[in-house]
């Protein structure tokens, strides 16, 4: 499970940090600093639903 877990976070990381960029954009967060922790905060919430994802998926 750790295997796909560890792919599917590849895409599920990369498109909810990328979410978290464009929403701090939008609403005018455009400094280096304010992007940098929007893309941590789509990366922190990414690790959850990697599991979640992983889970459902590894036990079907």
């Amino acid at each position: 499970m750790f295997r796909l877990a560890a792919i599917l976070h590849l895409f599920i990381g990369t498109t909810l940090a990328g979410s978290a960029l464009i929403v701090a954009l939008v609403t005018g967060h455009d400094t280096v600093g304010g992007l940098i922790v929007a893309a941590l905060v789509g990366f922190v919430v990414s690790l959850p639903v990697t599991y979640f994802v992983a889970r459902a998926l590894f036990t079907d």
